[in-house]
């Protein structure tokens, strides 16, 4: 395993995230999520595989899927050694304040993401999104007094447009406030309206690209004519990729192409054009089998030439935002 530092700071991170969306109970809006049991098998092998770096939610299956990492990191790991990202912004109950970035919702819900995490600080503390229904500076704030109370170390960001992001960043310059540093934004070889302007921000500023989805749900991983739970129950992805089946499907015939040719899966070579990428730090990919993990893990060493590269994207066109509120 290869570790980056996270955008401009001196945390280290392993090259490859694990994406927690797939650990929780089942009775959440994906019914393809994995029990207890077999979410801590998969984080074991992710802990074995070097990777330290761990992506969940508070609304990933309502609370479940911190629950089941923090207890399978507490079981194999040391908690100085891992990397803990969570979000916050999702409505986890029913009722006023149950939702959003004002400084209740925030501090509530921070303190029972590490309830269920059972750790005492969260390394990254993301924003869900942003929250047009909370002023900014109210928003950030709070987030910055949770860093001085020592209960979140880092802050992160997630899907949003760019000037939302740096008007964000700006303020909190102003105030003197802890910055963002780091993007989780909506990113894969069929999806790559963010290099139009949120990554050009992002290496301006420094701040680190973690992309979220990088296989595409799937889309970017197995033939279009392989079922699975997943394809066939997440309609959030269906929502996301569907509508532009015809088109993608000229960019992902290129991606088995080459597969074929470098004797690699389509994975490898979908998160090795991320690699390629300025200012991508840490794709995060999501497994439900142990081989699927030890499978991504081999994409860190293939490298693609500035042939490939282009041949990957020839075929691309603008797609309608998707991902952000």
């Amino acid at each position: 395993m290869e570790y980056v530092k996270l955008g401009n700071t001196g945390l280290d991170v392993s090259k490859i995230c694990l994406g927690c969306m797939s650990f929780g109970d089942g009775n959440w809006i994906h019914k393809w999520v994995l029990n207890e049991q077999e979410s801590e098998k998969v984080i074991k092998r992710a802990l074995e595989l070097g990777i330290n770096f761990f992506d969940t939610a508070n609304i990933y299956s309502f609370g479940t899927s911190e629950e089941y990492l923090g207890k399978a990191l507490k079981k194999y790991a040391k908690r100085e050694d891992v990397v803990i990202a969570t979000k916050v912004n999702g409505a986890m109950r029913q009722g006023p304040n149950s939702v959003g970035l004002s400084r209740k919702a925030i501090f509530t819900e921070v303190d029972n993401s590490l309830k269920r995490l059972g750790t005492d600080y969260i390394d990254l503390y993301i924003i869900h999104r942003f929250d047009n229904n909370t002023p900014i500076e109210e928003t950030l704030d709070a987030l910055d007094r949770l860093v001085k109370l020592g209960k979140v170390r880092y802050l992160g960001a997630s899907s949003m447009y760019a000037w939302q992001f740096l008007k964000m960043l700006n303020i909190s310059e102003k105030n003197g406030w802890t910055k963002f540093i780091s993007m989780q934004n909506h990113y894969n070889l069929i999806y790559r309206e963010e290099e139009r302007e949120m990554i050009p921000l992002c290496i301006d500023q420094k701040i680190a690209i973690t992309p979220y989805s990088p296989l595409a749900a799937g889309r970017l991983s197995r033939s279009p004519r392989t079922e699975s739970d997943r394809k066939n129950t997440d309609k959030l992805a269906k929502l996301k990729y569907d509508e532009t089946i015809d088109i993608d499907r000229l960019v992902i015939d290129r991606l088995f192409e080459i597969a074929k040719n470098k004797n690699v899966s389509a994975a490898n070579i979908a998160l090795a054009w991320l690699f390629n990428k300025q200012s991508v730090i840490s794709p995060i990919i999501g497994a439900t089998k142990i081989h699927q993990l030890e499978d991504l893990v081999l994409s860190i060493d293939i490298k693609l030439t500035e042939y490939e590269m282009g041949y990957l994207e020839e075929h691309y066109v603008p797609h309608k935002i998707v991902g952000h509120k």
